[in-house]
């Protein structure tokens, strides 16, 4: 693997796209590997037991690999390791797609959770912009503020640099709206990121994304 200045190192030779990255500050204490072309095989073990969850579903459904051991100062709140978990994920995905050469780069996808119905739609684009629509009917699941979905999902896409728009088009229970939206976002990672054997180059009339 190449050692990059960040601190995250990435392999991304061949078919192989993956990177990790270990980042430590005074609020957490986060090592996470992600692999694109994975078997949906994750081992996350953070804090905050819904993240873990919601991460599970987005690395199963997106067929990734996703490790992350993460420590945060939830006796404060769960805020900086949720935002900080967001943070890693968005850089290791930057990484490992590299020049992104051959990737679909767009996809949009629906998911529907019991009575809740999401929608996720991704442009690979290296231009980040985040757009959310969502309004749940509980501020917490559990312990879980609803707030930090926002936060996540912001991070992941500023720190990977990806368009990414997420609407809930409706729903009633919390736990299934937000369930819905992860299960989303690893579809659409999933065909965004995909190689298309008709691409040639990048995917962009400018030569470069």
């Amino acid at each position: 693997m190449d050692k990059q200045n960040d601190g995250v190192e990435v392999e991304n030779k061949g078919a192989v796209r993956q990177a990790e990255v270990d980042r430590k500050t005074n609020e957490t204490n986060i090592q996470l590997a992600f692999a694109v072309d994975g078997t949906g095989q994750s081992n996350i073990e953070t804090d905050v037991p819904f993240l873990n969850h919601m991460l599970d579903l987005f690395t199963k459904h997106g067929q990734f690999d996703l490790n992350v051991k993460a420590r945060g100062d939830i006796d404060i709140d769960d805020h900086h390791t949720v935002e900080d978990i967001g943070i890693c994920l968005g850089q290791t995905l930057r990484e490992a797609l590299g020049d992104k050469r051959g990737i679909k780069r767009y996809a949009s996808v629906f998911v529907p959770m019991d009575e809740a119905l999401a929608q996720v739609i991704i442009d690979v684009s290296n231009r980040p912009h985040f757009e959310y629509r969502a309004e749940y009917p509980s501020q917490q699941v559990g312990s879980f503020s609803t707030e930090l979905v926002h936060e996540f999902l912001w991070k992941l896409a500023l720190e990977a640099r990806i368009t990414l728009h997420v609407i809930v088009h409706y729903g009633q229970n919390t736990h299934h709206m937000i369930e819905a939206i992860f299960k989303a976002l690893g579809r659409a990672l999933d065909e965004a990121t995909l190689i298309d054997p008709r691409v040639t180059g990048v995917p962009s009339t400018k030569g470069v994304l």
